[in-house]
Formats: C-alpha cells, structure tokens, sequence
C-alpha cells in the first residue's frame, strides 16, 4: 500500500531515495523537504497507519487519498495524490501533512 511506503519515509524508517520511480513533478522534492525533520516519527512505538481512503475525482487516472496515523498518543494526517502516467504506473503527484502546505515548508504564524 503507497500509503504505508510514504510512513515509511516520513516516521525515518526508509531514506527518500527509496521514493524514486514512485514520485512525479514536484512530490520527490516535497519528500526531500520534509522527510528530514522525520515529521511522522513517534517518541515511543512504531507509527501506525489506521485508515487510508480513496476518492477518484471524475477521472480513471488519479486518486486522492487520506490516511490517519497514530505516532504514540498523537493521531496525525496525511494526504496524497496518485497520477497514473501514460505508461498506466501510478505515481504519487503530491504528499500533504496536517497543517503543512504542500511544499512542505511551516504554516505562517
């Protein structure tokens, strides 16, 4: 599940590298943005993926998905694109965080 690969990279259990051929436009440098501060990652036990839904918006070829993560007594969200490209492989277009604009940099005060 690409949810539980974004976990991955996000909680510091996987390097962004491990993203490549996964990523299209932008998304790869919204991941090396923000795997660094590791923004996912849980003081105690492993983050867990709770939920994750799907919505196709009108067309067969991208989904939008959200999951929930609990990252020890916090439950976060995530957000994410997918976009299948002309070679029909599905490719993560955008990674949003609770609160973080997209090009993962801090909300302003």
């Amino acid at each position: 599940m690409f949810a539980e690969r974004l976990l991955a990279v996000l909680s510091g259990e996987r390097p962004v590298h491990w993203m490549l051929g996964h990523t299209i436009g932008a998304a790869y440098e919204q991941l090396v943005q923000l795997a660094p501060a590791t923004p996912l990652r849980s003081p105690g036990p492993r983050p867990v993926l709770r939920r994750c839904s799907a919505h196709l918006p009108g067309h067969k070829d991208a989904v939008e998905a959200c999951a929930t993560i609990t990252t020890g007594d916090r439950v976060r969200a995530m957000a994410f694109r997918l976009e299948r490209g002309p070679d029909r492989r599905w490719r993560c277009a955008a990674v949003e965080l609770d609160g973080l604009p997209w090009h993962g940099r801090a909300p302003r005060p």
